[in-house]
């Protein structure tokens, strides 16, 4: 022990009143008020963070627009339709995103805090691919195309699932229609555990038309419905592609009508459906099973 401290503990000794610890609460008063004055300063940690998906204000949405990168939605408070806003409506639809509008409280509760300016734009953690691009990396791979069309799913967590399957079990690509079907967001990218960076997605507009378009490809078309056959008995080989529906509804008649056959899971139990994500992964797991001991 130094003389400085030798000194300081003599005159603590010849004050036996005088405690210590009354250093404490002048120390956390003091840490307490710089607290205080870091967020009068507006310290950055403090600052309200729009989520990823999504981009706010009327400049930094309509240079969204303008430019390559793909969006799924705008996002509009009612009555704002003045102004710049007005531009940025024409090109939204210009371009064929869905423009929604909402009561402005929405906007707020959607980005909290952040100055919106009456829009937003809600934007894919990824980069949408075209139909084009999925058969060229089959052709690329020398396989037969093996393809997953997506019939009005609504729930992220659903289309996150198969997105991880997908790219599990060797899938060329999913296709999900641009309408009434959940688009590629956050809490997708977070569910797949990363596969929506190598499966490629696509949005398409008529869904018969692509049925057909794929058809002439040379693909098969099966759905996923309990009016088909027991998927292991039927032949899931070649170029495919599998039409798996939605949570609620399954597969639309006009989609079925179009497809070569229906394949159902048979069910042993007192529950007579299976989760969309869950259908689907067996029946992709079944194909990949299927197409590997065709070789």
């Amino acid at each position: 022990m130094d003389d400085r401290k030798k000194g300081m503990k003599k005159q603590l000794d010849r004050k036996p009143g005088r405690k210590a610890a009354s250093f404490a609460p002048r120390a956390a008063e003091e840490k307490n008020v710089h607290k205080a004055a870091k967020a009068a300063a507006g310290s950055p940690a403090d600052a309200p963070k729009l989520p990823d998906d999504l981009v706010a204000g009327r400049n930094a949405v309509l240079e969204l627009l303008k430019g390559s990168r793909s969006v799924n939605r705008l996002i509009v408070a009612n009555g704002s339709t003045e102004g710049s806003m007005r531009e940025i409506i024409a090109v939204a639809r210009e371009r064929g995103i869905n423009v929604q509008f909402y009561d402005r409280t929405k906007l707020d509760t959607m980005a909290p805090g952040i100055r919106h300016q009456g829009v937003l734009a809600q934007v894919p953690p990824v980069q949408y691919a075209e139909l084009e691009d999925i058969l060229a990396i089959a052709a690329k791979r020398q396989e037969p195309p093996f393809i997953v069309l997506l019939d009005e799913l609504e729930d992220p967590h659903n289309l996150g699932a198969i997105l991880r399957t997908a790219d599990a079990a060797g899938v060329h690509g999913v296709l999900i229609p641009k309408h009434r079907s959940c688009p590629l967001s956050a809490t997708v990218a977070k569910t797949s555990a990363g596969a929506v960076e190598h499966v490629p997605v696509a949005r398409i507009g008529n869904m018969v038309q692509t049925i057909k378009k794929l058809k002439r490809e040379g693909l098969w078309v099966a759905a996923a419905d309990m009016d088909g056959r027991d998927y292991y008995e039927t032949d899931l080989t070649g170029a495919l592609l599998l039409v798996i529906g939605s949570e609620g509804q399954g597969v639309g008649r006009l989609i079925k009508e179009q497809c070569d056959f229906v394949v159902r899971l048979p069910m042993a139990g007192k529950i007579n459906s299976l989760n969309a994500s869950v259908a689907g992964s067996i029946l992709m797991y079944e194909a990949m099973k299927q197409r590997r001991t065709a070789r």
